[in-house]
């Protein structure tokens, strides 16, 4: 089990352009060897100021190992937990994050504890990549059976063997470069994934280079984003299903172009809008509400439904923010304290 870090660095600036792309290229090396042994401790949070909020659940950590891999996790299990079936939160974190930054952060586990739900959180290291960020834009993690998507699953897969998980209530968030792999693990595991989440990320198979991941993250991928969202249904195969999903976006992210949010939410629209089999336009990547409000920073909320009037999809735009996760707390990395509460709202349009 790898030691556990300690989560009160400071706040680190975005990643430089300029240093993405060695980042990117160290991580298509060979990884060595994953550890084959798999490690489990239960303990209470650390203490320091970066975890005062999070309350009185308790973490179990560990090393999941299979066939494709092996990485760490980390797993809230949330206060009173006593054997009922309860709500399974997958939370993918950005570069330069671990479990217990990205936690504290989205004060994710806080809400498990009010809202009775699990928290798992799987985690890179910087033996896969230097600066633990998810590998989203090679194509070996890009497909069912294969790579970081199926290391994941499996440490799903765990999580529901071990506790009892409702199956139906299954959802990944991320940011980042954990926006990005959460929207491949929503095409590629469809029958574990029943919602995604995306905060500043780029979409399915956005690219497949190294080189095309920063371009994408800059300008927006080359991509048709209809055509991603039909190799995103092809890829769900006979698993496909509609899946609702939450994008967020900053209007002044110097990391991830806001383009990328549109891009997204293209994607999916056309991805729900194949799940039954049928190309009609329902939903569509139009607006169907569009509505202003403001935290402390003003933001643009948008509505994307269904002809039933289902809501399958949500987009935030928040003005002047950056590359961050909305409403998070300080005590994390790459948070706007100011910007509206991403996490509740996540929690409250996946019915958690």
């Amino acid at each position: 089990m790898r030691p556990a870090r300690t989560p009160t660095r400071p706040h680190p600036a975005p990643l430089p352009t300029g240093l993405l792309l060695p980042a990117l290229l160290a991580a298509c090396a060979p990884p060595a060897a994953p550890t084959r042994t798999t490690t489990q401790t239960t303990t209470q949070p650390p203490a320091g100021p970066a975890l005062h909020a999070q309350a009185t659940g308790s973490w179990v950590s560990g090393t999941y190992s299979s066939a494709y891999g092996a990485r760490f996790y980390r797993l809230w299990v949330p206060a009173g937990y006593a054997g009922t079936p309860r709500p399974l939160m997958v939370m993918l974190h950005g570069c330069l994050q671990d479990g217990y930054d990205f936690a504290a952060g989205t004060r994710m586990n806080t809400l498990a504890d009010t809202r009775g739900f699990l928290v798992l959180y799987p985690e890179q290291g910087t033996l896969y990549n230097s600066a633990d960020c998810w590998n989203w834009y090679l194509p070996g993690n890009q497909y069912r059976g294969a790579g970081e998507p199926a290391v994941i699953a499996g440490m799903i897969g765990w999580v529901k063997s071990t506790y009892a998980v409702d199956s139906a209530r299954v959802a990944v968030a991320g940011l980042s470069a954990g926006a990005a792999m959460a929207n491949i693990m929503g095409c590629t595991y469809p029958d574990l994934i029943r919602g995604v989440a995306s905060v500043a990320g780029v979409m399915y198979q956005g690219a497949t280079t190294a080189a095309g991941g920063v371009n994408a993250m800059s300008y927006g991928s080359i991509y048709d984003p209809n055509g991603r969202g039909a190799a995103c249904t092809a890829e769900m195969g006979t698993r496909r299903h509609a899946v609702p999903t939450l994008v967020f976006q900053g209007s002044a992210d110097p990391t991830v172009n806001p383009v990328n949010a549109t891009q997204t939410i293209t994607q999916w629209a056309q991805a729900n809008d194949l799940a039954d089999g049928t190309d009609n336009n329902d939903p569509d990547d139009t607006p169907d509400a569009t509505v202003s409000g403001a935290a402390c920073r003003a933001y643009t909320h948008f509505d994307y439904r269904t002809a039933g009037g289902t809501t399958r999809l949500q987009r935030y735009s928040v003005t002047g923010m950056g590359h961050a996760w909305p409403g998070g707390s300080s005590a994390g990395t790459y948070t706007d304290p100011c910007a509206p509460d991403a996490s509740t709202l996540i929690l409250n349009f996946f019915g958690f």
